[in-house]
């Protein structure tokens, strides 16, 4: 189904899958902003996805192999605390970046909805 789209509509679904996940994990950090000894998390896609598609060089086929074999990556963050009870989720910067990261997929989402209405009103004539 992705090759009658191309390869367009494939990056922009990855990425909504890691915007997706990357707000599930801040809502983690978030819910868990009082329980001693939590670590922050983090997700990591970017560098790794922006490697892979440079590595492709363009041809298609290479791009939706590159594409499928990206994944995100949830790691624990090292930053020290200030707090006594060891955790360290800063609420104020999970918030910042919840918001960041639902502004995103919201224009994922429309970029997506944007290349489909584009391709029926071709089908449609």
């Amino acid at each position: 189904m992705n090759q009658i789209f191309g390869n367009g509509i494939l990056v922009s679904e990855k990425s909504l899958d890691f915007l997706w996940k990357k707000q599930s994990v801040t809502a983690g950090n978030l819910a868990n902003v009082d329980t001693p000894g939590y670590k922050a998390k983090y997700v990591t896609f970017e560098d790794m996805f922006r490697a892979k598609l440079k590595g492709a060089s363009g041809d298609g086929a290479a791009v939706r192999r590159a594409t499928g074999s990206a994944r995100w990556l949830i790691e624990e963050s090292e930053t020290e605390t200030a707090r006594m009870d060891g955790n360290n989720v800063v609420a104020d910067a999970e918030m910042s970046e919840l918001t960041k990261s639902a502004l995103q997929y919201q224009y994922a989402l429309r970029s997506v909805n944007g290349e489909i209405s584009r391709l029926s009103s071709v089908i449609k004539g």
